[in-house]
């Protein structure tokens, strides 16, 4: 069986950033719901339980919106929730994402005390000016703070960091990368503003780097950080010698896990039946709350055909520097690898993909033409 992880979904932000399409809902004014959305969250988790019974759970990911709205008390008491239902390790990865205008001494202790091993911090940029145009309700001291307090308290933790932001040019990028390095930190996250559909810059969309100057930043960065100790283990992922995320790398490596909350995703491969399953929860926050005791919290379950199978197997492991090898996709898959034995020929000869003996991995064109590369796995 592949590993199992769980993600945990809080829906809720002080506010919307124009540049998120994530499941988040700004908070009005009422408070948010947590004693409620726990209870919520053990229901919805109860259902799945029959389809993972004996499985250990490797890593969890409370992710959002913002679960640091949450109050450390609350966050521990739904661990030892999870604890009461769930087998999971001893040594399992509990990241908590937090934004740095959430969150003080108080809280960030209390997390790490609840039993959050690792923090994934959402600073974005130390640019005041940038700050604003995207949105975030911190300025640059409150992330330094914040950061000097992660590494205080936690051995593990993450900056999330954006480059290829309105007006930036490799200078500007550059700054934002090394006041984050000066926190040490053993994870980062450092990835290009995207226009997704269905956000505010979407519709209204800032003026960004062009696509040579966001290339210009991005080799300029991946160099620097190389010489600093990071591995670039995966596109926007760099980390210390074996601080690699478990959580992530266990999506990227199609590993299965539970999804519960709003809007949450689910992936649990049946060994018994040969099958693997996605499933989604109801994405509104009071529609979950309102469902999450009965089967109607499950808005989508999907058994996915052999075609789905290997092309979300390569959507995900072609992401990773490493790649995969022909055991990975056979055992994760349960496919044979003659299935893409063509798409990965036709690659290899556009330099995109190196295959050597059993192992198959992305050059470094390969890296910056993903898309390009996935197409070639599409079905016909």
């Amino acid at each position: 069986m592949p590993p199992l992880s769980l993600y945990i979904h809080i829906p809720w932000c002080i506010q919307k950033c124009p540049y998120c399409d994530f499941n988040s809902h700004a908070v009005q004014q009422q408070p948010v719901p947590e004693q409620a959305y726990i209870q919520a969250l053990l229901a919805d988790l109860e259902q799945d339980l029959p389809k993972i019974w004996g499985r250990k759970i490797i890593s969890i990911f409370i992710g959002g919106g913002t679960p640091s709205l949450f109050s450390p008390d609350n966050i521990e008491h739904l661990l030892t929730e999870l604890r009461a239902r769930l087998n999971i390790l001893p040594q399992a990865e509990i990241t908590l994402e937090a934004n740095v205008g959430t969150v003080d001494n108080e809280y960030i202790q209390g997390f790490r005390q609840a039993g959050i091993t690792r923090l994934s911090l959402g600073v974005q940029s130390f640019d005041d000016h940038q700050l604003k145009i995207l949105g975030r309700i911190h300025n640059r001291d409150q992330a330094m703070t914040a950061l000097s307090l992660a590494q205080q308290h936690f051995e593990q933790f993450n900056i999330d960091l954006m480059f290829g932001l309105p007006q930036q040019d490799v200078e500007m990028a550059m700054q934002d990368l090394q006041t984050a390095l000066q926190f040490q930190p053993p994870h980062l996250s450092w990835y290009q503003l995207t226009l997704e559909p269905n956000t505010w810059f979407y519709h209204h969309p800032p003026e960004v780097p062009t696509d040579d100057e966001t290339w210009d930043i991005q080799r300029t960065g991946q160099k620097w950080l190389a010489q600093q100790g990071y591995e670039n283990y995966e596109i926007s992922a760099y980390a210390q010698k074996k601080q690699q995320c478990q959580h992530n790398l266990n999506y990227w490596q199609f590993g299965d896990y539970i999804g519960i909350g709003a809007g949450a995703h689910g992936k649990i491969t049946d060994a018994a039946q040969n099958t693997i399953t996605r499933m989604s929860k109801q994405r509104h926050p009071q529609i979950y709350l309102d469902t999450a005791h009965t089967p109607e919290v499950i808005v989508q379950q999907q058994q996915l055909s052999h075609d789905d199978i290997y092309l979300e197997f390569v959507l995900n492991a072609l992401r990773l520097k490493h790649g995969f090898t022909v055991q990975d996709f056979e055992m994760n898959t349960r496919l044979s690898f003659e299935a893409i034995t063509a798409p990965i020929e036709q690659a290899r000869r556009q330099n995109w993909l190196i295959q050597h003996d059993n192992h198959i991995y992305p050059t470094q064109l390969g890296q910056q033409f993903l898309n390009d590369v996935l197409a070639l796995f599409m079905p016909d």
